[in-house]
């Protein structure tokens, strides 16, 4: 509980950091410039958001390159679905939107990489990958890092593949 409120005051600071008093300062006193202004807020924003490819997206972290083979390993498959239970179901569920996104599916929409960093590195990934920047923005709440290796994050990962 503690880390978990560490992890959203940590996430407030820093989204509170962000502009400030002097941007609004300089926006307000420019008013012929308004409009190009708006522009650049738009196109700055936009870039912010920059999604790639979710078919070649890897993330941001520790994850550079997973093979997967197309038979499921049941049992790491198994073992994945405990850690799920035990870590993650307070937020996801797997066929319904809840506090985080419906997780049936997943493998097909992101990398084996994308998933497993997001899973080990969710700080960083908010912060620099535009698909995270995006589901932060429609759940409005940041994944909790629930400090898991990435044996553990594989085995994740391989429960997932069974809900496709």
């Amino acid at each position: 509980m503690k880390l978990k409120l560490l992890i959203v005051l940590a996430f407030v600071m820093v989204m509170s950091s962000c502009g400030g008093d002097k941007a609004k300062k300089e926006v307000a006193s420019e008013p012929a410039k308004s409009e190009p202004a708006k522009k650049e807020v738009k196109k700055e924003a936009k870039a912010e958001l920059e999604i790639i490819d979710p078919k070649i997206d890897k993330g941001v972290g520790p994850i550079k390159s997973v093979t997967i083979d197309e038979k499921i390993d049941e049992k790491l498959a198994a073992e994945g679905q405990k850690i799920f239970k035990a870590n993650c179901t307070a937020c996801h569920k797997i066929s319904k939107r809840f506090v985080g996104p419906a997780l049936k599916g997943v493998t097909k929409k992101q990398t084996p990489e994308w998933i497993m960093n997001m899973i080990l590195n969710p700080e960083v990934m908010v912060a620099q990958n535009g698909k995270a920047k995006e589901l932060l923005r429609e759940y409005n709440a940041p994944m909790a890092n629930q400090n898991l290796t990435k044996e553990q994050a594989r085995a994740v990962y391989e429960y997932f593949r069974t809900k496709n």
